[in-house]
C-alpha cells in the first residue's frame, strides 16, 4: 500500500477549537478530506462537555465558523476549520453535543441528519443549526448543536 502524505491538527482552548487537514481529498474513492468535519465536531462536542463540568457554560458561535478548502478539487487539499464558543450565563442555555451534515462537492443532506440525531434530544428539546456555510471551493457544512441527554439532564421541559 502507498504511503499517504496526510496531516491532522487540532487546538482547543476555552475560546474556540482550531484544525488544519492536509492531504488527499479522497483515498480509494472515500472522501477522507471531508472526514475532518467528522474529527472537529467529535472534539468540539468534547470541549463543550468539559467546559460545561468547569462551569464555563458554552455553546458555538456558529457567525463566527471559519472555513477554508484551498486545493479542492486538485486533489491534495487543505481544509481549515476554526470553530469559535461564546459564552452563556445560565447551563441550561449551554450546548453540550455538536455534529455536522456536509457535501464535498454536493448538497449536504439536512433532512436525514436531523431525523437522525432525533433521538439523542432531551425532551421539549430541538437542535440548533447554523446556516449553510461554505466555501469557494464547493465544501457545504450546516453546524448542528444540542443540549447533552446525560449530562444537561436537569434542563429537560
Amino acid at each position: 500500500m502507498p504511503q499517504v502524505n496526510q496531516t491532522t491538527e487540532i487546538t482547543c482552548t476555552t475560546a474556540a477549537c482550531e484544525g488544519t487537514y492536509r492531504g488527499p481529498e479522497f483515498i480509494d474513492g472515500s472522501d477522507v478530506a471531508h472526514q475532518f468535519s467528522n474529527e472537529m465536531a467529535r472534539v468540539v462536542g468534547d470541549k463543550l462537555k468539559e467546559l460545561y463540568k468547569a462551569g464555563l457554560y458554552s455553546r458555538v458561535d456558529f457567525s463566527g465558523i471559519r472555513m477554508s478548502t484551498e486545493g479542492m478539487g486538485s486533489g491534495k487539499v487543505s481544509y481549515r476549520l476554526s470553530i469559535p464558543f461564546s459564552r452563556v450565563d445560565e447551563k441550561c442555555l449551554a450546548y453540550t453535543s455538536f455534529d455536522h451534515v456536509g457535501g464535498w462537492n454536493h448538497a449536504p443532506a439536512l433532512a436525514a441528519r436531523k431525523n437522525q440525531l432525533k433521538s439523542a434530544l432531551l425532551k421539549g428539546d430541538s437542535l440548533y443549526i447554523s446556516d449553510l456555510k461554505t466555501t469557494p471551493e464547493g465544501l457545504q457544512e450546516y453546524w448542528i448543536q444540542w443540549k447533552n441527554k446525560t449530562i444537561q439532564a436537569a434542563c429537560a421541559r
